[in-house]
């Protein structure tokens, strides 16, 4: 039967628009901080469930079927460079890598240490108990690096993956380059976590884990759902928010039920208070399209800077040969992190990156062909592939930090709408002045860097790579971004809106900077620093 077979009106405490991530950390929290009714509306269908993962794995093998089934909304295409179109229950997380680094604390100061950018209106100091809860809830196996460069004040809740054979040996040639590397803290269980099982580190977490060592946020939803402290409807598409008549709270979340005929049920969530958890695209979205006579250019939006400052990075990447001995094949997707380049040095031009280190088999597969483009047959091959893996390859990857304008921008497309005539929205990442004069620096850095690791291991870069297809940049955030100024942004430090004493917004929107790291532990620990905001 249908949730809305008896009603079209749902009332609760909270309403959380948004089923991802960042949504299963507000409502675990205020699931155990409060004890009012929590009400989570959710555009996507339901993910399917851990017993089938493993048969949905065997059919991507072997048919190259989409693993995550009805994963998206039909007719949601849209212009600019949208990371993922990912939209059911669980989000974007539900096929995501797993990788859970920090921030720095660098990271939240920008404008004061490096005169760069906007300082964020917390520290990181504010954020670490937060970010321990997020590791904590999700089952974060860690390692920390040195202090000065990767502090904490509790350890990580399970120890790090076990470093393979091949990046301790890689971790010995970084070491002779004089850079400090580590093991990347990951979302993934190193021992029975949470009811999870350990992960057997053969790779098979992408695209699905079959058997749940990952962490992904149907696990949260599952449990809150069987214990009844939170009410779920998914294929529930929230069109727009309606303010009180004489206030500028919020009243109600007007929605639609997607039908299976692709006609739609009306739908009217009345809550006291009001969570957009709907990430860095569908959360602007959803302020500017709920615009209206008392707020003309959308909720939240009397600055202007809804949908604005969009933020991410990019990356460097090359593959360097070393006269070392590899035997790839064990939990390849693991591997070395280092924050030494994170900081800025004073009186030089501003450049942060991160650093990470894979094992790699990229040119030393079977070919059929040798150098001299003369075709290979039988023992030839066998030989041939024997002698290219005497010696190894290095993935090398660095993201580097980039400072969003204020025309990083996502708008309401006219010429694109959805099902229900709601224009969709239309992006555009877009440097600000400072970082694009940098950009040519940027690169020229870190490529240098590059080739003296490679040097320093007697090895040779054998091709390089950037990540910037069509104005990309990872890692997505911002559009909401918070601050204590409401003339020039969307949210307070806790993701209040300035404007709408009832209305939060939470994770990846609010972030003021991308940093130059991957930012889902970020969302998260934002996300819990908010529900405590609410449930207190």
């Amino acid at each position: 039967m249908s949730a809305f077979a008896k009603r079209t009106v749902i009332e609760s405490d909270v309403c959380i628009i948004g089923s991802g991530i960042s949504a299963a950390m507000v409502a675990d929290r205020l699931s155990r901080t409060m004890k009012g009714r929590i009400v989570v509306v959710e555009a996507g269908d339901e993910a399917p469930p851990l017993g089938q993962r493993y048969a949905l794995r065997e059919r991507f093998m072997e048919y190259g079927e989409n693993p995550w089934p009805n994963d998206h909304l039909d007719g949601y295409e849209m212009e600019g460079p949208l990371q993922s179109r990912s939209m059911q229950v669980g989000g974007l997380a539900m096929h995501w890598g797993g990788v859970t680094p920090r921030f720095s604390p660098e990271d939240f100061r920008t404008r004061s240490m490096f005169g760069v950018g906007t300082d964020w209106p917390i520290s990181y100091d504010e954020l670490d108990p937060f970010y321990q809860e997020a590791e904590e809830l999700m089952g974060v196996a860690g390692e920390q690096g040195p202090a000065a460069m990767d502090p904490r004040a509790k350890p990580f809740p399970m120890a790090p993956m076990p470093l393979t054979y091949n990046l301790g040996l890689l971790k010995e040639w970084t070491a002779k380059a004089g850079i400090t590397m580590w093991s990347q803290p990951v979302a993934k269980n190193s021992r029975p976590y949470s009811g999870r099982a350990e992960c057997c580190r053969n790779d098979t977490c992408s695209p699905i884990c079959p058997i749940g060592a990952k962490y992904s946020p149907d696990f949260t939803w599952s449990r809150l759902r069987a214990r009844n402290r939170v009410t779920l409807y998914p294929r529930t598409l929230v069109r727009k928010l309606v303010l009180h008549d004489g206030s500028m709270r919020i009243a109600s979340a007007q929605a639609v039920q997607r039908n299976v005929k692709g006609a739609g049920t009306p739908v009217e969530f009345r809550a006291k208070t009001f969570v957009v958890a709907a990430g860095y695209v569908w959360s602007s979205h959803l302020l500017l399209l709920s615009a209206s006579s008392r707020a003309p250019a959308g909720l939240g939006n009397r600055s202007g800077n809804v949908g604005k400052y969009l933020a991410g990075h990019r990356n460097q990447q090359a593959f360097i040969s070393l006269p070392i001995k590899l035997f790839p094949g064990i939990n390849g997707q693991h591997s070395l992190l280092s924050k030494q380049f994170m900081r800025s040095p004073v009186g030089t031009e501003y450049l942060r990156h991160d650093l990470r280190v894979w094992e790699s088999t990229f040119d030393r597969g079977p070919r059929l062909k040798g150098d001299d483009g003369a075709l290979m047959l039988g023992d030839e091959v066998m030989r041939d592939w024997r002698e290219r893996t005497r010696t190894g390859v290095a993935r090398v990857r660095a993201y580097y930090d980039v400072i969003p304008d204020r025309s990083s921008e996502l708008t309401l497309d006219p010429a694109r709408k959805n099902a229900w005539g709601d224009p969709l929205p239309r992006l555009a990442f877009r440097d600000a002045p400072a970082s694009a004069a940098l950009r040519e620096h940027s690169v020229g850095a870190i490529q240098t860097l590059f080739q003296t690791m490679a040097s320093a291991g007697g090895g040779t870069v054998i091709q390089r790579e950037e990540d910037d297809a069509r104005g990309w940049q990872d890692h997505p955030v911002g559009g909401c971004r918070m601050g204590d100024d409401p003339a020039t942004s969307v949210v307070d430090k806790w993701g209040r809106a300035h404007d709408h004493e009832n209305l939060f917004v939470v994770g990846a929107p609010t972030c003021v900077s991308a940093s130059c790291a991957n930012g889902t532990l970020t969302f998260t620990a934002l996300a819990l620093r908010t529900a405590s905001e609410i449930a207190r």
